[in-house]
């Protein structure tokens, strides 16, 4: 099983946390990283021109992208890659990684959170899914 840090829980869902330690420390998980950005300026006062809308969306790429260059050792020692080649505008990136990975990513600074990356089934499908696995 993987040895867990819950110490940093508020980066990590304590669901999340719970199924992390019941993995083996080398099998890899997937998972979707938002990465520390600045906030952005609460422009409501007045529609922002295309040029302003083009500079803030620059400047979050470049502050995600920063962040992941932070994170980028984490990623080597923990045989983790990411599965896109940049962050999205919000900040977030796929990455597939060991338990004590997402431990260590969970503890930088330039990790805001850090979620499961899983299906999503309407809860009628899942209960469908508990019976069957209940049956088998």
């Amino acid at each position: 099983m993987a040895n867990v840090n819950l110490s940093h829980r508020p980066k990590i869902s304590p669901e999340f946390a719970t199924r992390l330690m019941t993995l083996e420390p080398q099998q890899k998980i997937r998972v979707i990283v938002l990465l520390q950005i600045p906030e952005a300026e609460n422009k409501t006062i007045k529609r922002q021109t295309r040029g302003e809308r083009q500079n803030t969306i620059q400047s979050v790429r470049n502050s995600a992208n920063q962040a992941l260059a932070n994170i980028t050792n984490i990623l080597q020692n923990f045989e983790g890659k990411t599965l896109t080649e940049q962050p999205d505008l919000l900040g977030s990136i796929p990455i597939e990684i060991t338990a004590p990975g997402v431990t260590a990513l969970a503890q930088s600074d330039a990790v805001k959170t850090i979620i499961e990356d899983q299906p999503i089934y309407p809860a009628h499908i899942q209960d469908a899914r508990k019976v069957i696995l209940d049956y088998s």
